[in-house]
């Protein structure tokens, strides 16, 4: 690994730059101290004081083999020097060979891939597939979900591609299963899962079947809380949509590329759905990238028929160049097949471990490098450490002693993710959950019996 860079001088100058001229995302501007980073390699980052960082938050979910891995690093310099970019009404390899890899993985049901630049307009452009394909407008969807923060732009376009795409409303939400903090009073993953689809199936009838395009669903919910479903619910979800005539759009954007332990979270249950939505992990951020994994009936929709929709920087050659060597690099290195045996053998018992030592841990959930904590201040209770949809000095003073003890986890909320690169190793998966131990101990003052 290489040295960190140690010069605080120009730490200094980064933040101040920072704090001058750059508008942050989802952010107060005058209460966040972003950390000026210096560099990166593997499973850690560092800043320009020297201090390393062991990430288990792989940024925002996505460097899923770790950063500045060799491999990409030089594919990118590669293509830059071949064809850095070129119009999307054009063909070229590297994009035609991204398609390829990606509709291998996703199986024998797909047969092309639209390509995007990140998860929300991948988002976006699944729904207009569905709505375009059917006819029909409405878009269910989990309260507890995040699928990316776009909608308002193409209702402000002044031209006529605004016409036939004037719908960003139509949206119905229902409560998936999350058995910790049941909407069923559900007291086991069986009966979550029957009593979650009937929930589901009386939200179809009273809303329309007729009304509804498709069922957006993340295979595992990330930011909301990583809610492994309870087995047998995606197939259930699955019947649904056929029962009804409805589409399945499974939004893979966190939860795909290896970060479950299969190159697809869907691919834990026993069923395909009609429309995949990918994006981070396929290019591990190096390069955005996003895209919708189509099958052959709804491509053949826009044989003759003009799909409305498309981006300027759509299968842009050095992102669809980045998604070739992830994807070979995770095959040649076996970087899925790691991250489901360091979930399987580390990180899941680790975490279940602390949470009998820890009793702020009210609940452990999780597969592969995809692991979620509620940290609470009761366990009988259940009361959150934090309020939903807010923070508290609490969790802040939770995620302090994590970055001081050289931790970097992804909080949201009371909960605390766990989310290290899929090609972690076994003594930094362990190393990790040490930092964490030591860092929930700073917080135990705060649960009441």
């Amino acid at each position: 690994m290489s040295e960190p860079m140690v010069n605080p001088e120009t730490g200094a100058e980064v933040y101040a730059d920072d704090r001058a001229y750059v508008f942050h995302s989802w952010s107060a501007q005058a209460q966040i101290k972003p950390i000026p980073v210096a560099g990166a390699q593997g499973s850690y980052f560092w800043d320009y004081d020297g201090k390393k960082y062991l990430d288990f938050s792989c940024q925002l979910v996505f460097t899923n083999i770790g950063h500045q891995h060799p491999k990409v690093v030089k594919a990118i310099q590669e293509q830059a020097a071949v064809l850095t970019t070129i119009a999307p009404q054009h063909a070229n390899i590297a994009r035609n060979e991204a398609a390829k890899r990606i509709v291998e993985l996703a199986g024998a049901n797909f047969q092309k891939v639209f390509f995007t630049n990140a998860g929300a307009d991948a988002v976006e452009n699944a729904i207009r597939l569905a709505r375009q394909h059917t006819g029909k407008s409405k878009i269910l969807s989990t309260y507890r979900s995040y699928h990316g923060n776009t909608g308002a732009s193409i209702a402000a376009t002044g031209d006529p591609r605004r016409f036939p795409n004037e719908y960003a409303n139509g949206h119905v939400h229902f409560w998936g299963p999350y058995l910790y903090r049941s909407s069923f009073w559900a007291s086991n993953e069986a009966e979550e899962c029957q009593r979650a689809l009937e929930h589901l199936e009386q939200t179809i009838i009273f809303e329309g079947p007729k009304t509804i395009a498709a069922i957006l669903l993340e295979s595992i919910p990330g930011t909301a809380g990583i809610l492994v479903p309870p087995k047998g619910y995606l197939d259930g979800v699955r019947a649904l949509c056929d029962k009804y005539e409805i589409l399945w759009i499974a939004d893979e954007v966190m939860a795909g590329f290896g970060r479950a332990g299969k190159w697809f979270a869907f691919q834990h249950s026993n069923s395909v759905p009609d429309l995949i939505v990918f994006a981070k992990g396929v290019t591990s951020g190096y390069v955005p990238l996003g895209g919708v994994i189509i099958p052959p009936h709804i491509a053949k929709t826009f044989d003759d028929r003009v799909f409305p929709g498309g981006l300027t920087y759509s299968g842009h050659p050095l992102a669809c160049a980045t998604a070739v060597a992830t994807i070979d690099a995770m095959k040649e290195e076996g970087i899925v097949e790691n991250a489901a045996r360091i979930g399987e053998n580390i990180l899941g018992p680790g975490l279940r471990a602390l949470a009998l030592k820890h009793d702020v841990i009210g609940d452990v959930r999780g597969v592969g490098v995809f692991w979620g904590l509620d940290i609470v201040s009761n366990r009988a209770t259940r009361a959150p450490m934090a309020p939903y949809g807010g923070t508290s000095p609490e969790m802040n003073e939770l995620v302090a002693a994590c970055r001081k003890n050289g931790l970097m986890p992804f909080p949201n909320f009371n909960r605390l993710h766990m989310t290290p690169p899929c090609n972690i190793s076994e003594a930094d998966a362990k190393l990790g959950l040490e930092l964490l131990d030591k860092s929930l101990a700073e917080i135990g003052k705060y649960y009441t019996n």
